[in-house]
């Protein structure tokens, strides 16, 4: 009787560490739904890096997620509750900045190396393909120097 009990308790006990433990704000209207999801889907987590409040279990993405439900139930617009999130965090929260000055970097940054690395590599391999030819003599001695005919 106690295994049984014991067998039981483990079983709640595994069903209750595998439900997910992300709370997900529940609206009667599925475009409601939708719009919620895809605001929260937006916003960085400033606790897990690369992963949106909707995705994140951290506590600060819980009051963000719940935050964003709040201020659609008081009727704001999407730009507004954004406004909100980058007024209070800064651009990092959005996983796209907007394109500023001082965000150039980051919209223009990998492009940027990208194509000094294609340079590099292309002028690389440009000076190989440049090898100076030797003369007769030179490639005589250096045929003499490999077989082991003369010393250096």
């Amino acid at each position: 009787m106690v295994k049984r009990r014991l067998l039981g308790f483990l079983i709640l006990l595994t069903l209750l560490f595998g439900l997910p433990a992300v709370a997900v704000e529940s609206f009667e209207d599925p475009a409601q739904q939708q719009r919620y999801r895809e605001i929260a889907g937006q916003l960085r987590c400033l606790v897990c890096q690369g992963e949106s409040i909707m995705e994140s279990n951290a506590e600060l993405a819980q009051d963000l997620r719940a935050r964003v439900a709040q201020m659609m139930r008081e009727g704001r617009s999407d730009e507004e509750i954004i406004r909100f999130m980058t007024d209070r965090y800064g651009d990092y929260v959005l996983f796209r900045p907007p394109m500023r000055p001082g965000t150039l970097l980051l919209w223009f940054g990998p492009f940027l190396l990208l194509f000094i690395g294609v340079f590099v590599l292309l002028r690389t391999l440009r000076r190989r393909a440049a090898a100076v030819e030797l003369s007769d003599a030179q490639r005589r001695r250096a045929r003499e120097l490999l077989d082991g005919k003369q010393d250096l």
